[in-house]
């Protein structure tokens, strides 16, 4: 797959002589700026080959400390300008992300993804990869890769090893219902419409592949879209429908508990990535087109 060189890339996404970006539309707020004034920042490690999981320990085997909250080293997260119009880069150098210093309920997100060249071990040998994690709650750390808080994850991925944009991953110890079609090979879910729902999370699986590819062609941005509303959400990928995601929760004490709100987080995984047209609207119910997906 042919992918502009970064340096290229950058100089292209700097070009902004005689262009406007253009205007928000009504309803919508924007959520990055220059600045990014409306975002924070957690890094947790450089992770290496061969993670299991726990916390890296330094020589004498104590705990190493994340970087942590608002430190931003190596520039993982920047902001740079597209026709007037700022763009988000992370890096991925380090694992963490970028999260909203606002808790959300109820809303319709878009915004659009492009892929960088540049990958950082632990993947260097994987698809790229990013993800929208949504109702986020808590600290960062407390996942898998002690880099982000409890959340449900819109995964962005490159369509590669069985990975595509929309695929659904627990957070943490986040739990959610998914109507899925269980795989006879290599034992995976794929959500279908149709399906008997599958409970992820709370002992089951954690990852539901998306219906389908619908990326864009290398080198061309890829549009998403999350609503979430009262513990349902949808994915959708170019305007397709590739997950519905219903009664979002996380457990405690081995009982399940609502996840309906919370911050957005966009993670920093070992690959570079570009958003920008980010963008938030509330909303107060699931529109009709949608509300199908959760009929029983």
């Amino acid at each position: 797959m042919k992918r502009l060189p970064t340096l290229a890339f950058g100089a292209a996404l700097l070009a902004t002589t005689a262009s406007f970006a253009p205007p928000t539309p009504k309803g919508w707020e924007p959520l990055l700026d220059q600045k990014m004034s409306k975002w924070r920042n957690f890094e947790s490690y450089r992770h290496q080959l061969g993670y299991k999981g726990q916390v890296p320990t330094d020589a004498q085997g104590k705990p190493i400390a994340p970087i942590g909250y608002d430190k931003n080293e190596a520039n993982v997260f920047s902001v740079i300008t597209q026709d007037g119009e700022p763009v988000l880069r992370i890096s991925g150098e380090i694992y963490g992300c970028v999260f909203t210093k606002q808790d959300f309920k109820n809303y319709d997100l878009k915004l659009k993804v492009k892929w960088g060249s540049k990958k950082w071990v632990p993947r260097l040998n994987e698809p790229l990869d990013s993800g929208i994690l949504y109702n986020s709650q808590g600290e960062c750390s407390v996942d898998y890769w002690h880099s982000w808080m409890l959340a449900q994850e819109f995964q962005v991925s490159e369509y590669q090893k069985g990975n595509a944009m929309g695929d659904f991953w627990c957070i943490a110890n986040s739990t959610a219902d998914i109507r899925a079609q269980r795989s006879a090979v290599g034992d995976t879910l794929k959500f279908s419409p149709t399906a008997t729902p599958v409970t992820l999370g709370h002992g089951g699986p954690g990852f539901c592949k998306a219906a389908a590819n619908y990326e864009s062609p290398s080198g061309q941005w890829t549009e998403l879209e999350l609503i979430s509303v009262n513990g349902q959400s949808i994915h959708l990928v170019n305007g397709h429908v590739v997950m519905a995601v219903a009664n979002s929760g996380y457990v405690k004490d081995g009982q399940r508990q609502p996840l309906t709100h919370g911050k957005i987080q966009l993670q920093s995984e070992a690959a570079e990535v570009f958003y920008k047209g980010i963008m938030i609207k509330p909303i107060e119910a699931m529109p009709a087109e949608y509300a199908q997906y959760f009929a029983h």
